[in-house]
């Protein structure tokens, strides 16, 4: 086990160990907490079930899996994401996008406009999607990378006595705010009130248990997190500023550089990202979000 304070003893851990076993992929570590890049297979093609088992496995072990050298298309990643359970379609339906199940994030002028900020997918829906596949089309020639934290490594870094404190809270999730920065900035066209009236606050455990590997999760962020339950204004100011500035920390986290055929994808039940606002030029990224088992 791993210490983030030396003599308080272990304070958040890693699962996979330091030499991968996976038969038909090759894997390699990012860091010891998150993140891994697979090779050795080809998502042009139709994957073949032992490679769909390897890499969900490596997925469960590593929270988010980069591929390089992919130069797929919408419906290649759709198909690549079939795989892995039924399609989420996003309510967040952007002006750029064809096809509700592939969301297109085309970005000039990144500052503020929310990616630009630790969240996860969605999670003001009652059920967010448990997963997210993100394919580079366009990048700057500098800048744009994406950063990647572990959930479960933020939970665990956490006192015993504030774990014990948020294991019986729950957050209102709120559409509100991600869909007026959307607007604001002229990448959505939707009617705000309609999709309030759709998508009402949710309130979600602020600490959930993942459904495949039983382990905690800290499940607020900065985007759609509006509010702990029960607690006074004041208390709600510290504590969720606490908890949003928590997540930032680098021994959480790793990050990725985009090249052209790059794709990321990663559990949105355990992982926070940031999309890193340092470039000047077109940058253009396709999503397709996975329904499935959410944690709870």
């Amino acid at each position: 086990m791993s210490s983030l304070s030396g003599k308080q003893g272990p304070r958040y851990r890693h699962v996979a160990g330091d030499t991968e076993s996976y038969e038909t992929i090759a894997v390699e570590k990012l860091t010891p907490i998150i993140g891994a890049e697979i090779s050795g297979v080809d998502l042009r093609g139709p994957l073949a079930d032992e490679d769909a088992a390897a890499i969900r496995q490596a997925w469960l072990d590593h929270l988010v899996l980069f591929f390089r050298d992919q130069r797929i298309d919408d419906e290649q990643q759709l198909a690549f994401a079939l795989r892995f359970g039924p399609m989420d379609v996003s309510p967040l339906q952007t002006v750029h996008q064809d096809a509700p199940e592939i969301v297109v994030l085309d970005q000039l002028h990144p500052v503020g406009e929310g990616a630009d900020e630790w969240h996860s997918d969605n999670t003001f829906l009652r059920d967010p999607p448990v997963a997210s596949i993100l394919r580079a089309v366009q990048l700057p020639e500098l800048g744009g990378d994406t950063c990647f934290a572990s959930m479960y490594a933020a939970y665990e870094a956490l006192s015993p006595a504030l774990r014990e404190m948020l294991d019986g809270l729950r957050a209102v999730h709120d559409i509100t705010r991600p869909l007026q920065k959307a607007i604001r900035d002229g990448h959505s066209s939707l009617d705000l009130a309609t999709m309030q009236a759709q998508c009402p606050p949710v309130e979600h455990n602020v600490v959930v248990t993942h459904p495949e590997t039983g382990r905690k999760a800290l499940f607020v962020n900065r985007n759609s997190t509006t509010r702990l339950v029960g607690l006074t204004e004041r208390e709600n100011d510290v504590l969720l500023s606490f908890l949003f500035d928590h997540v930032r920390s680098p021994e959480f986290q790793c990050r990725f550089h985009w090249a052209p055929g790059s794709i990321a994808f990663w559990d949105n039940r355990a992982v926070q990202h940031y999309a890193v606002a340092d470039y000047y030029e077109r940058r253009v990224m396709h999503r397709a979000t996975i329904a499935g088992p959410v944690a709870r």
